[in-house]
């Protein structure tokens, strides 16, 4: 369990990083995916573990490939 744990960490700080380089508020990259900005917060942050659409909706937003999305080790 402990490492599922750390993985969402590290996909989260992966997502804030994309996001942040982008220049993208939490504001700005919910309204191009859908999602709640409270929901996105919670995963960046690991706190909550996203589901596979959602992912796709934020790798999209990034214009970015899931796989890409993904690959953070």
């Amino acid at each position: 369990m402990q490492e599922i744990d750390n993985d969402l960490v590290i996909l989260g700080k992966r997502i804030k990083g994309l996001r942040k380089e982008r220049k993208l508020t939490l504001e700005n990259l919910c309204y191009r995916n859908g999602l709640e900005p409270s929901t996105l917060s919670r995963i960046e942050k690991g706190s909550v573990e996203a589901k596979y659409l959602t992912l796709v909706k934020i790798a999209k937003a990034f214009k970015i490939k899931l796989k890409d999305l993904l690959d953070f080790e």
